[in-house]
């Protein structure tokens, strides 16, 4: 079973997917997700205002303290508001605990919710991902652009309590000196405005920042997969220079964003501060002169040193904004990619019947056992692609268009085995995903690797790791081919299943194919004379275009050019066993 497979069986959809109307925009996207949670939303919301507001009684307190109890020294009275400014410092925790979890829960919502998304997206463009987006720009996405999307949805709680924060600072300072409060009413916005400009070059240099990052991550990528390829023919040492390249030009990027990143930073503590100073002075002077009282000047300061918490919230939050548009704009752009080939509702076949590509003019029986050949071996490929479903196409199964057949029902009854097909990690049964060991057996004998199973320190319980590193070339395809089997398709299109394994165990493989697949149309792409003198019919494309039909004694006999790639073939895996 390969990755495609998994679009026709049943995802357990935790969340359900984003509207078309809903990744329109990445505001859009991010709107949909705070949508997504209403109920947790208001709570972080509420817990958020709850516990500001409990910032701000302490200050209150502290003023009836001194004006009631510590000046006139009631030590009665003094003991009634320490008592009350504890009690109110315990509750206050309480919610700070309340609104912290909230706003976790939140935020892993958003994550997850974003991630299953991204993933059914995934599942749905099938073959068409590999040519749209580079595994680095996957990846990216996964370590990065989600987790700045949910951070930016914690702002929701904090954002809504400072607000009222802040009105009530301003109506609690306006009864004390209402030439205060007209200070502490135009110096928040005045604040929050003057970091306005950064929070735009922020979202400039972010983008930039996000690009590099993809083509960095798409290398690495490149090369960690590539690794022994690269080694073997030299180019390591070419792709790790392109990568350091990469790497520094992303650098000077990363210095550019930390640079605004660290002015905003620098706003968000240093401004409320030198805010906090300036009211302050003038509160002095006003209780100096007696305008207000002492008590009155300890609420001011803890007034107005309480709006640093809210100031500082608002410039975190536009920063995580503009972090989460940036991010956002990724995400959207990934889920709006459309697969290459539309997916239609109509029923396929009832019965076994005959496949038809019009573009190459290929025709399956239904039952046979057919090897493509191509003059250009990506040529074979591109048709069993189009006879999968994976590329557009005229292609016709019993007379119905591929296109316009149900997809869970077409990955259910036709299967496309790519070579390079993804192996997960996971004990060696889960990875071909047999469900017993007889089954698994009997696939594992067919495909010929017996051998490696016994070899295993834990047979069908030894767990294979990612992209079954732990096996060689030859094995991973063997292993591919179980995986295939296990499947049972109906229809299996296999492209070059035993291009990585030697003469004898080529041999047993086909053999074990045609056996397992006895009575079920098999179509393979190889060029090997092996498998094609076990095929029941051998297609010679040019061009991509059938030129020459028959059994392999037939066209080598009465086709030049078949005979010229077989013997191409033939002699290269001469070479390759001398």
């Amino acid at each position: 079973m390969t990755l495609r497979q998994t679009v026709g069986f049943g995802m357990v959809e935790t969340y359900p997917p984003p509207r078309l109307s809903d990744i329109r925009t990445p505001g859009r996207f991010l709107r949909w997700l705070a949508r997504s949670q209403p109920k947790r939303i208001l709570a972080g919301a509420f817990l958020g205002t709850t516990w500001m507001i409990g910032l701000i009684v302490p200050p209150w307190l502290l003023s009836k303290a001194v004006d009631e109890g510590l000046i006139p020294g009631d030590l009665g009275r003094l003991v009634e508001w320490v008592a009350a400014l504890i009690g109110v410092g315990v509750l206050t925790a309480y919610l700070s605990i309340m609104r912290h979890r909230t706003m976790t829960r939140i935020r892993m919502d958003g994550a997850f919710r974003t991630v299953t998304a991204v993933n059914r997206h995934a599942t749905v463009l099938g073959a068409t991902l590999s040519r749209r987006v580079t595994s680095g720009e996957v990846v990216t996405i996964g370590i990065g652009d989600v987790g700045a999307v949910a951070m930016a949805l914690t702002m929701a709680g904090p954002g809504f309590g400072g607000l009222v924060a802040y009105a009530v600072v301003v109506v609690l300072v306006f009864a004390i000196s209402p030439l205060l409060a007209i200070i502490v009413l135009a110096g928040v916005p005045v604040l929050a405005g003057v970091v306005g400009p950064l929070l735009k070059r922020l979202n400039h240099t972010g983008t930039a920042y996000r690009q590099r990052q993809g083509v960095a991550t798409a290398r690495i990528v490149d090369i960690v997969g590539g690794l022994r390829v690269l080694s073997g023919l030299g180019g390591k040492d070419v792709f790790a220079r392109r990568y350091r390249a990469d790497s520094a030009a992303l650098r000077v990027e990363g210095y550019r964003v930390g640079a605004v990143s660290s002015w905003i930073a620098a706003c968000g503590v240093g401004l409320p501060a030198l805010f906090l100073a300036v009211v302050t002075w003038i509160a002095a002077r006003m209780a100096a002169q007696g305008t207000i009282r002492p008590g009155d000047l300890v609420a001011v300061y803890g007034y107005v040193g309480l709006l640093v918490i809210p100031v500082f919230q608002f410039i975190e939050a536009g920063e995580s904004l503009s972090r989460a548009l940036v991010a956002a704009s990724r995400i959207v752009r990934f889920l709006n990619l459309a697969p290459d080939r539309s997916t239609g509702t109509g029923a396929a076949p009832p019965r076994p019947s005959e496949l038809h590509e019009p573009r190459s003019g290929v025709r399956i029986a239904a039952g046979e056992f057919v090897a493509l050949v191509g003059a250009r071996p990506a040529e074979a490929e591109a048709v069993i692609e189009r006879l999968g479903g994976f590329a557009p196409s005229d292609a016709t199964w019993g007379g119905v268009r591929l296109d316009a057949i149900d997809a869970d029902e077409l990955r259910r009854r036709i299967v496309v085995a790519d070579n390079d097909a993804y192996l997960f990690a996971g004990a060696f049964r889960e990875v071909v995903g047999g469900a017993d060991d007889a089954s698994v057996l009997a696939a594992v004998d067919a495909a010929a690797v017996r051998d490696v199973v016994e070899a295993l320190p834990d047979g069908l319980n030894t767990r294979i790791r990612g992209r079954a590193a732990n096996l060689s070339g030859g094995q991973r395809q063997r292993v591919r081919l179980v995986r295939a089997l296990l499947a049972d398709p109906e229809i299996l299109l296999a492209a070059e299943p035993t291009s990585a394994v030697d003469a004898h165990t080529e041999a047993a493989m086909v053999d074990g194919l045609r056996r397992a697949r006895s009575g079920r149309t098999t179509v393979v792409t190889t060029t090997s004379p092996l498998v094609l003198d076990r095929a029941d019919r051998v297609m010679f494309l040019v061009d991509g275009v059938v030129v020459a039909t028959g059994t392999h004694a037939e066209l080598l006999t009465g086709e030049s050019g078949y005979r010229a790639v077989v013997a191409r073939t033939a002699g290269e895996a001469a070479e390759v066993r001398r």
